[in-house]
């Protein structure tokens, strides 16, 4: 038996006057999924428990198999485990955006979308600035991707670091035109220490050569979602058959690395509107060969709703049928399998940001007729028939059939 999960990142949404009254997912030529859809089982899930914001780590650990309120730790955590950076129980993982302020407020959390060699020679600046400056420095900045990346504190002791982990920060792409003064963490001399080195980050940056060059300059770094490595339990422990992950956002690769997963690395996997969606559903063929389940990812629809590019997105889904959904599910015509459908969670146009609206779910066996659902979207699986369970349910629903 083969098993896999599609995961279009914030793929569903709320009706679009521009779209004549229909979803991005309603709107879409989406000819593979609904195919799946018509013969599979249609519903509703969850995968952010009502404790945690709304984001991707919170989601996709759940879509992994593992409930987040037994696992969390914070995104930076979970990124910091994609790039195998050692680090101690001391020390508290940040996700570090590269952002564009002005005004004293959040105008761009990503920066333009600066490209990964520009932000890796910033980064490296504000660590010899920081290093120079501050003999004994505490931090360091870690490149990742884009404008996605990692700033590791090293307390002075687990206790600290405890106090660090629980401070409130906030997600840049939820404050974009808001005051910066408005949405910091706390008075306490530990998350002071952090502002202070967002806020001086300015002082290196503003001059940087590679700024200079840029439309939409990266003026400040922003650092969010800590906490200190965690544990998960490995995935074909847990469940007795093996995964791999295709994806391209490190946030999940570390989920993955934690389980034990094996991780599929897609040359021309961006995480953005340019991924290769034809290469992922080729590589994604290609693991089914060697793995039990295939989890496979794609961020561009998410990124679309930040956007509010209304097109991109309709577009985005459309790829993910065309070179993703389809491909796949023709290599696996003929054997037993079963797969689902569904986003994390909603990053409707409108909004700009995640929701914490129930996101549609299909599930289809290739050995059982389905239900009534029509078609992958919000309204077409209203007419299926599965129960509504919190997604770190779905693992173990597909194995064991429950739908």
């Amino acid at each position: 038996m083969k098993y896999v999960i599609f995961i279009p990142d914030g793929a569903s949404d709320y009706p679009l006057d521009e779209l004549d009254g229909k979803t991005p997912l309603m709107a879409a030529n989406t000819p593979n999924i609904d195919k799946l859809a018509k013969g599979g089982f249609g519903g509703f899930t969850n995968n952010v428990p009502e404790q945690y914001t709304s984001g991707s780590d919170v989601a996709n650990m759940s879509i992994f198999g593992f409930n987040p309120a037994d696992y969390y730790t914070g995104r930076g955590p979970l990124e910091a485990g994609s790039e195998g950076i050692p680090t101690t129980p001391k020390d508290v993982i940040f996700r570090c955006n590269t952002i564009f302020c002005e005004n004293d407020a959040m105008d761009d959390f990503n920066a333009g979308h600066i490209s990964t060699d520009e932000a890796d020679d910033l980064l490296k600046g504000l660590n010899e600035y920081f290093t120079e400056k501050y003999p004994g420095f505490k931090g360091k900045f870690h490149t990742g991707v884009s404008y996605r990346h990692l700033f590791i504190y090293s307390c002075d002791s687990e206790e600290d670091a405890e106090v660090l982990s629980s401070i409130k920060t906030i997600a840049p792409h939820d404050i974009v035109g808001e005051k910066l003064a408005d949405n910091l963490f706390g008075d306490c001399e530990l998350a002071q220490e952090i502002q202070n080195i967002m806020f001086e980050s300015r002082e290196y940056l503003k001059d940087a050569e590679v700024n200079k060059k840029r439309e939409v300059p990266a003026n400040m770094v922003w650092l969010w979602s800590q906490g200190v490595k965690p544990s998960l339990p490995n995935f074909e422990e847990t469940y007795g058959i093996t995964a791999s992950v295709i994806t391209g956002v490190d946030l999940l690769k570390g989920i993955g690395n934690f389980a034990g997963m094996n991780i599929v690395n897609v040359p021309e996997a961006t995480g953005y509107f340019d991924t290769d969606y034809k290469q992922k559903g080729e590589y994604g063929i290609e693991a089914l060969k060697e793995t039990d389940l295939l989890l496979i990812h794609i961020e561009a629809p998410d990124e679309a709703g930040h956007a509010h590019n209304t097109e991109e997105k309709v577009k985005a889904i459309e790829r993910i049928d065309e070179f993703i959904v389809g491909p796949i599910i023709e290599s696996l015509e003929g054997s037993d399998f079963r797969a689902a459908i569904l986003p994390d969670h909603p990053t409707p146009v409108d909004v700009g940001t995640h929701t914490r609206d129930d996101v549609p779910l299909v599930i289809y066996d290739s050995a059982r007729e389905g239900d009534e659902c029509e078609s992958f979207d919000e309204e077409g699986v209203k007419k299926g028939s599965l129960e509504f369970r919190k997604g770190h349910f779905l693992v173990q629903r597909l194995i064991d059939g429950d739908y």
